[in-house]
């Protein structure tokens, strides 16, 4: 019987299939980009928190990948009997191993402290399960663990710069509930060999544990198995508790069989698109919803960053920083204009930004409606910069009161088959008019896709060649947010064409 590691033990928690499926059938595994920057951000807060527990000394950093797993066992048990903080201690028992983020000596000869890293703002249940895991492995194989952490980021905390970060990492004891857990602890090891000694994956069908705590790196595989219902139930956009209820209660998976008195005006007219494939445009509507707001106006778009550790000084964990805009101007004929703002260097870009989109949207002079696509992310991006920048502000809150959200008025007048229950631009554009698609762009295709190529960019590693691809993709990624826009609106005032989805 091989140790099982914490993060496998983790898995089987979720998921007996998922802890099945990494063991046996490793290469069935698709990773999101979304869990890539989970794991990412993990590892930039696990080497922040060595460079901030080891109080200006070098770190004692085991690496077992690197140097073996017997040496780091035989080296942990070594520097336990020490006095100085080291850090991914290895520890094992026979069906168990854990590398443990920080030891820190306490009171105690030869007691410890043992701290858990999480990049996240706030303790979640699955890190306390984490813990336990790590201080019961710990505590068998020797190790005397007095007090026993769970180290977060501080959201509220704010960067001052000069690298000074100490104060980003806040603490939560949890030695007491780890402790208590100790059963669990030997239970869920024992299930999960149990699991693994099984010819065959475990029967289960894919749900919402499939995203919880982790997005499963199975779902493609685990669904492609099952019998997929022709409309599912998830078509529905924000599907409430009590449609849940009824769909396990009573076994259903089909969007025709939820009955329409669970079902709000918004998701019935998407449950009837589904089943009919007709298109629902209410043209009418959608004018008179937009007669209040005619043309010229400006479009447009932010893209942003959110670095898990504060790049900027004045600035918090993943703090969405601004540092490219879109703004097409069309006017009263329908010609338009595109101004842009993409900022490619290391420094803060919010001043420079604050100031561009200032100027491309003519404020506080014109008093056109500027259209947005779910309002609610500019204004707080463009209230955040007049909070840093004071002497902004007027002219900034004039830009956002002339915001005219392009969102509800879609979500209200128009919906496709094709969108499968998402009212996002990217679902809206290639549906409301078929010859756009971000499918169509080269490297950027996305916000996310947008985030890591403006990392790259800024990289002083990146050379000079590939900081030019980036930075050509951002541009025609951000132009695309806009010019959708456009497009959606006119396509929204234009008379009803096809009635049926293709």
């Amino acid at each position: 019987m091989s140790p099982l590691s914490k993060s496998k033990l983790i898995s089987h928690r979720q998921c007996p299939k998922k802890l099945w499926l990494e063991v046996r059938r490793p290469e069935l595994a698709e990773v999101s980009g979304h869990s890539q920057a989970r794991f990412d951000a993990g590892h930039a807060v696990g080497a922040l928190a060595q460079r901030l527990y080891a109080n200006g000394d070098q770190p004692v950093v085991l690496d077992p990948h690197a140097d073996g797993w017997e040496q780091a066992f035989a080296k942990t048990q070594a520097l336990l009997k020490g006095s100085a903080p080291f850090f991914e201690a290895a520890f094992r028992t026979d069906a168990a191993l854990s590398l443990a983020d920080v030891m820190i000596p306490a009171e105690a000869p030869e007691t410890w402290k043992m701290v858990e890293v999480k990049s996240s703002t706030s303790v979640k249940d699955v890190h306390r399960d984490d813990a336990a895991i790590q201080y019961f492995v710990a505590q068998r194989a020797g190790a005397r663990i007095s007090y026993m952490t769970i180290a977060h980021l501080d959201s509220a905390w704010v960067y001052q710069g000069d690298g000074d970060y100490d104060g980003l990492l806040v603490e939560v004891d949890v030695t007491a509930d780890v402790a208590a857990r100790t059963s669990n602890v030997e239970q869920w090891i024992a299930d999960a060999h149990a699991t693994l000694r099984e010819a065959t994956a475990p029967d289960i069908r894919t749900g919402k544990h499939c995203s919880a705590p982790y997005d499963c790196a199975f779902f493609n595989h685990c669904s492609s198995q099952e019998l997929q219902p022709t409309h599912p139930i998830d078509l529905l956009p924000r599907v409430s508790k009590k449609i849940t209820e009824f769909a396990q209660e009573n076994d259903v998976t089909e969007l025709a069989d939820v009955p329409d008195r669970l079902l709000n005006s918004l998701q019935q007219r998407v449950k009837k698109a589904a089943l009919s494939g007709e298109v629902f445009h209410d043209h009418a509507g959608a004018q008179e919803r937009l007669r209040a707001h005619p043309l010229p106006g400006y479009f447009l778009d932010f893209e942003t960053v959110n670095p898990v550790i504060p790049l900027w000084a004045g600035t918090r964990a993943y703090e969405q920083i601004p540092f490219q805009f879109s703004c097409h101007l069309q006017d009263a004929s329908g010609a338009l204009e595109h101004r842009w703002y993409l900022h490619d260097d290391a420094t803060d870009p919010r001043t420079e930004f604050a100031r561009a989109v200032i100027e491309a949207c003519d404020a506080p002079s014109s008093h056109a409606p500027i259209f947005v696509f779910n309002q609610a992310f500019e204004i707080g991006r463009i209230r955040a910069l007049a909070k840093a920048f004071p002497e902004h502000a007027a002219t900034l809150d004039s830009i956002v009161a002339r915001l005219v959200d392009l969102l509800p008025i879609a979500r209200d007048c128009y919906y496709h088959p094709s969108m499968k229950g998402s009212f996002s631009i990217k679902a809206l554009l290639p549906a409301i008019v078929p010859a756009l698609s971000y499918q169509h762009l080269d490297g950027v295709k996305d916000g996310g896709g947008a985030q890591a190529a403006f990392a790259e960019m800024i990289a002083v590693e990146t050379s000079a060649e590939r900081k030019n691809t980036l930075r050509k993709q951002l541009l025609a990624y951000c132009e695309l947010d806009t010019f959708a826009m456009v497009r959606v609106r006119e396509a929204l005032l234009r008379p009803n064409e096809t009635q049926r989805s293709a």
